[in-house]
């Protein structure tokens, strides 16, 4: 068989694997449907996961979600484990350059009727109050200072500050900061970079939509979680803006020099990669983790806007459902061969999903599990799902649509005018900022978000709560 030909084997309910040969250390699996899986011509995706079944130290498998499409060194859909006292690897490819990119999930205190007679100026109102596009625009500008608070303590401190309240950081993964944060890590550069844009959405696939519970598959689970049916929810969708790329562009350089040291080598340069527990993986992961506080405050901070917003124009609160990331690598505890190993997991375009009984879930989560938050595309349907207790690939799931055409693509073959119109009689009304940007996100450049979220299910990642439906997006 070729080197570039990678073998798929089917192996139970929406599961593939990819068996072990020259050079992995463990099998990949994808979870998926047929019709889900990568074009091999195309998409390079199942390639790259055979890839990272090669990096020092992986554990269980290189598995890949039902989104999973091709990314940079990890495919984004990507999960992968290793075990960080058997020389175990950290590889920023495994995170990605929008660090802690994540959904946060607003259930507003009115159902859909309630802005029957406001929706265009609702819309008209959070298109102006969300700053969003690649450059600088911000909901609060920082000195210094009070950047380097924000990369030590995330929503923490936006929290402390007064752009927040106490179940903002309860219903947020790690509680709003991750521990270990050190700025002195980052660039001046990053730092720099990070200045001008906390508080905004950035540009490409990021978007604060406002939309409605349109079914309930687990009520007790809803209930728990803050939301019931016909209720208005806003979604939010950012991570780590300019700041977060520049941290993942420092380290990886810094890991393609340093890997010679460590006598790593990979079938990719883009998955550069460091012994977790060595300074240069210590010092990856210290400024991963004050990126992801940064992303956590940034959607913090969009909240508060968003939070303003409705309580003018609806007269109408917003309550945190929750707060979760897709782009980490986190230093997890989990169970390798009947043995308690301590792992670091990466989750690229994967989403933790935690069952129910889990020691990090908040208190009132406890029961039913964590919320886990699954965006579609403006034009079509959002889900909420919970953790299960048979969650495999380190109790992770997917996190999204998935790509099926580049931005390019889309751009070339959609009418940002005509997508406009189409989604509008649809009832959902749109603030975009680019017309180029409109037609890159345009629903048909991604896989059918009701078979991912169904082959995620029938792979026993996860379980339905809730699907919601857009009314009004703003778009990055």
């Amino acid at each position: 068989m070729s080197d570039s030909v990678v073998e798929l084997v089917e192996d139970g309910p929406c599961r593939f694997r990819i068996p072990r040969r020259a050079g992995m250390r463990v099998d990949g699996v994808v979870f998926a449907t047929p019709g889900l899986l990568p074009e091999m011509a195309g998409d390079q995706a199942l390639k790259q996961v055979e890839n990272v079944a090669k990096l020092p130290g992986i554990v269980g498998a290189s598995y890949a979600m039902p989104d999973v499409h091709w990314g940079y060194g990890f495919p984004i859909g990507g999960v992968a484990a290793t075990d960080t006292e058997a020389g175990g690897v950290v590889s920023p490819g495994g995170v990605g350059f929008d660090i802690s990119c994540g959904v946060r999930l607003l259930a507003a205190r009115c159902d859909r009727e309630a802005l029957d007679d406001h929706l265009e100026l609702l819309m008209d109102a959070l298109g102006h109050a969300t700053p969003r596009g690649a450059g600088k625009g911000a909901v609060w500008h920082l000195g210094r200072s009070e950047l380097r608070e924000v990369l030590a303590e995330g929503a923490r401190y936006a929290v402390e500050q007064g752009h927040g309240v106490q179940r903002d950081l309860d219903r947020c993964e790690d509680e709003g900061v991750l521990e270990g944060a050190a700025a002195e890590g980052l660039s001046d550069r990053a730092l720099q970079r990070g200045l001008g844009q906390l508080g905004s959405l950035g540009s490409g696939n990021h978007f604060l939509e406002v939309q409605a519970v349109d079914a309930v598959y687990d009520e007790r689970a809803a209930r728990a979680m803050g939301f019931a049916e016909g209720q208005v929810c806003v979604m939010i969708h950012c991570g780590s803006r300019g700041l977060g790329h520049q941290v993942c562009t420092d380290h990886v350089r810094k890991m393609d020099r340093a890997m010679a040291r460590y006598g790593i080598e990979v079938p990719d340069r883009q998955l550069a990669s460091v012994p977790a527990d060595s300074p240069e993986g210590e010092e990856y992961l210290a400024a991963m983790a004050a990126a992801a506080n940064y992303a956590r405050a940034n959607r913090q901070l969009l909240t508060e806007s968003a939070r303003g917003v409705f309580r003018r124009i609806v007269g109408a609160d917003l309550d945190l459902v929750y707060d979760i990331s897709h782009n980490l690598a986190k230093i997890e505890d989990h169970q390798v061969n009947g043995d308690r190993r301590r792992l670091c997991v990466h989750r690229k375009g994967a989403t933790r999903a935690l069952p129910a009984g889990h020691p990090d879930l908040p208190e009132d989560l406890a029961e039913v599990g964590q919320p886990v938050l699954i965006p579609g595309t403006m034009g079509t349907a959002s889900y909420v799902l919970t953790g299960v207790p048979e969650g495999e690939a380190w109790y992770s799931t997917c996190h999204g649509a998935g790509r099926v055409r580049s931005r390019h693509q889309a751009a070339r073959e959609v009418r940002a005018g005509r997508l406009r119109g189409e989604l509008a009689e649809a009832g959902i009304t749109v603030r975009a900022g680019t017309a180029r940007g409109l037609a890159e996100e345009a629903p048909l450049a991604y896989k059918d978000i009701d078979e991912v979220v169904a082959a995620s299910e029938g792979a026993k990642l996860c379980s339905k709560v809730a699907r919601l439906v857009p009314i009004g997006v703003v778009k990055g």
